[in-house]
């Protein structure tokens, strides 16, 4: 029987995020069932989906960078940034192909955007595309994203106004409004034709489950594919403590290190994200014990300065 894990579903097109959680509920018989993401309606791709108590873990991901493939196209604008909203501009397209690259080269780093309105993003309890629906407008800041890479793979082909590329960047960042904020720089307006998301943390296109396959699936093959709920904390250190220890620190001990083998340290702890995150993650480490032989997943603990000791943080083992 699978109670946790997580999933890495590979999102069709003409399906919401939230359409990929009640599939893998009904086919799983679980309730507590949640994605790491959302992928807009048309967009495609990696989606993890996490079960049982793995759907706890989905705060500590924040640091995760996620890898798209995006198409946009010259020479309109809609109220959506996508190929799939009401146009409300046309422009000639006179801008080559050097102009386009360079563009979209100072898109990379720390950048400040602002969300679109049809997005579920929400400002005072209600989402924006709810606001957008109803015609109104709200004031929407720009927060900044960080975007590490963006490459082109094609400019025009075959005399098409499109260009592909792939881009590399934070959680939050909306390849739709790069793609409006392009086409505003090249003077010719742009809105993203098609979005495919290959990468997000750990999880790539390659290792992916298409619904319709995982339907088909019995108990044991889904079981092979599950990873498990420690796998893509990859920014927090691993600490292996004795199985005496670990009992005591998952019913609520502080750790002492004396006690524990540092495997390694928190990518975070003595270098900075590219954008601000809590301090705890600078401390955060998984930590594991050999219970009854076998090396056990006990759950996550942040190191506390004051009291020189690993004070849990979330618990996913139960004797």
């Amino acid at each position: 029987m699978i109670t946790e894990g997580i999933l890495n579903i590979n999102k069709p097109q003409n399906m919401t995020s939230h359409d990929v959680v009640a599939i893998v509920r009904r086919t799983l018989g679980i309730r507590k069932v949640g994605h790491t993401g959302t992928l807009d309606p048309m967009a495609t791709g990696v989606l993890p989906v996490c079960i049982g108590k793995a759907t706890r873990i989905m705060e500590y991901l924040d640091m995760d960078l996620k890898t798209y493939q995006c198409t946009m196209e010259l020479g309109l604008m809609t109220d959506t940034q996508d190929i799939w909203g009401k146009v409300l501009e046309r422009r000639p397209v006179t801008c080559s192909e050097e102009e386009v690259r360079s563009v979209l080269s100072g898109f990379c780093g720390i950048i400040d955007q602002k969300p679109p309105m049809y997005s579920a993003l929400k400002v005072d309890g209600k989402r924006l595309y709810e606001y957008a629906r109803e015609g109104k407008t709200v004031d929407v800041k720009t927060r900044k994203i960080y975007i590490r890479s963006l490459d082109v793979l094609s400019v025009f082909p075959d005399g098409k106004k499109t260009v592909t590329f792939t881009v590399e960047c934070s959680k939050g960042t909306y390849i739709r409004t790069v793609c409006q904020d392009a086409g505003m720089a090249l003077g010719c307006l742009a809105v993203m034709t098609e979005l495919k998301r290959v990468q997000s943390g750990i999880f790539a296109e390659d290792d992916a489950i298409d619904p319709d396959s995982l339907k088909k699936m019995d108990l044991s093959e889904i079981e092979k594919r599950l990873h498990p709920v420690w796998e893509p904390l990859i920014h927090f250190g691993e600490i292996i403590t004795s199985e005496d220890a670990g009992l005591k620190f998952s019913m609520g001990w502080h750790l002492p290190l004396k006690y524990c083998e540092i495997r390694k340290r928190p990518e975070f702890a003595e270098r900075d994200f590219y954008l601000p995150i809590r301090e705890e993650f600078r401390r955060a480490y998984n930590v594991f014990a050999p219970v009854g032989g076998t090396m056990t997943f006990l759950g996550t603990g942040f190191y506390d300065l004051n009291y020189k000791k690993l004070i849990a943080d979330k618990i996913f083992y139960v004797r």
